[in-house]
């Protein structure tokens, strides 16, 4: 067995949200050290169905499987195959598990998680190693105000005329957004959905202009929002620092700027972008 001393490490240096060195080469360490074992786990698995098989008593596949759950392990394949497939599926883990942790997940846009999330399923990622998640990282910090621009935008887009305060052109003090919440027979519940991505967004840059820490995965206004409408199904509002929302069985919301000097900041962005719309 390996010396190495198995930890869940932080994975965050101070206020920075820049993934610490010594945790990445720990992640990395172990991840090597662990496929490395599971590779002899599985030869040493064959060679030993190579003995019981030689005196009539079948290979792994037979006795070392409960009779009612025979299904697919890729111990008892060959070691090519096999470790292909294993290192995918831990490297695929343990990228989520570092987004989540490394606060990479919240620098990223609705769209930008979406790519992300669709290219984990088609296993188009890169594998675990130093290089990979630091530039990774590097990467997402470079892009990160592009991203909120691109999520303000997004959102904008789907905004109609009469979702903005009556505006077509700019934000005003007040958005709607449909299907941001349900409603049922348990009361009232936060969708999910495309809404609540670009949500997220609006939040992510707000946060982003104040100057302030962007809430993570764990604090961010779905989280807030969902404990909140979950927990106070008799009053269809609320409010934290960046917003004052109101919600209804229709399944609208009704989002109101508390800061109208970063409302601003938005329409400039809405100019970068469309620079004939606020002409007047």
């Amino acid at each position: 067995m390996s010396d190495i001393t198995v930890s869940r490490p932080e994975t965050l240096n101070g206020h920075t949200d820049v993934i610490c060195s010594t945790s990445i080469r720990h992640v990395v360490t172990v991840r090597n050290e662990a496929l490395q074992q599971t590779e002899r786990l599985i030869r040493q698995l064959a060679e030993i169905s190579v003995m019981t098989e030689s005196i009539g008593g079948k290979t792994a596949r037979d006795w070392a499987v409960k009779q009612d759950f025979r299904c697919g392990c890729w111990l008892m394949e060959k070691p090519e195959t096999a470790m292909k497939a294993i290192t995918r599926n831990l490297d695929r883990e343990i990228w989520r598990d570092l987004m989540q942790r490394s606060g990479m997940l919240s620098l990223m846009d609705a769209q930008a998680r979406d790519e992300w999330y669709r290219s984990q399923e088609e296993d188009n990622f890169p594998e675990i190693s130093e290089a990979n998640i630091l530039s990774t990282s590097e990467q997402l910090h470079r892009n990160r105000d592009e991203m909120a621009e691109r999520g303000v935008i997004n959102l904008f887009r789907g905004l109609s005329r009469t979702h903005n305060s009556g505006s077509p052109c700019k934000f005003g003090s007040k958005i709607i957004l449909n299907n941001l919440v349900k409603w049922d027979w348990w009361g009232f519940g936060l969708n999910h959905g495309p809404q609540a991505g670009r949500l997220a967004d609006l939040e992510r840059i707000l946060y982003l202009f104040s100057g302030k820490p962007i809430p993570t995965d764990r604090d961010n206004i779905l989280i807030r929002l969902d404990e909140h409408i979950r927990s106070v199904q008799g009053e269809a509002c609320y409010e934290d620092e960046m917003f004052s929302i109101r919600y209804f069985r229709k399944g609208s919301a009704h989002i109101t700027f508390r800061k109208p000097e970063l409302v601003d900041r938005l329409n400039d962005i809405i100019v970068r972008h469309y620079p004939d719309m606020l002409a007047v």
